[in-house]
């Protein structure tokens, strides 16, 4: 069973929304560090939010207004709500899971990794 499955990619015109949702398995604790990156075509994966096990949140500057991440622990799921979308946003997003706090924004911080889900801006 794969620790993280990513879901709520597609296509969307720009100005758009978009919910990602992200099902962890029973290996991932409810008080898990949970965040999202993202990593468009020739890029790095980039840092979009965390949340902590105690609802701490951190923002990646570019998505801050528009994006939030929640979690729903009794699911043991988290989601990333896109708001006003641009083309710039077109990337595939992961899931990442690590079982300790603080604030995780770095993609070598985190143990756990989703297999991605395809978001595509159009202008």
């Amino acid at each position: 069973q794969v620790p993280l499955v990513e879901s709520g990619g597609g296509l969307v015109q720009a100005g758009g929304s978009l919910t990602l949702s992200c099902g962890a398995s029973g290996r991932i604790v409810s008080w898990a560090t949970m965040g999202w990156f993202r990593q468009a075509p020739g890029k790095e994966r980039d840092f979009v939010a965390s949340i902590g096990g105690r609802g701490n949140i951190y923002y990646a500057d570019p998505v801050k207004g528009r994006f939030t991440i929640s979690r729903d622990n009794a699911r043991n799921t988290v989601y990333l709500q896109m708001t006003s979308l641009t083309p710039e946003d077109t990337a595939v997003y992961y899931c990442a899971a690590v079982q300790t706090g603080g604030q995780k924004t770095r993609a070598n911080e985190y143990d756990y990794w989703g297999q991605g889900t395809q978001v595509t801006v159009s202008s």
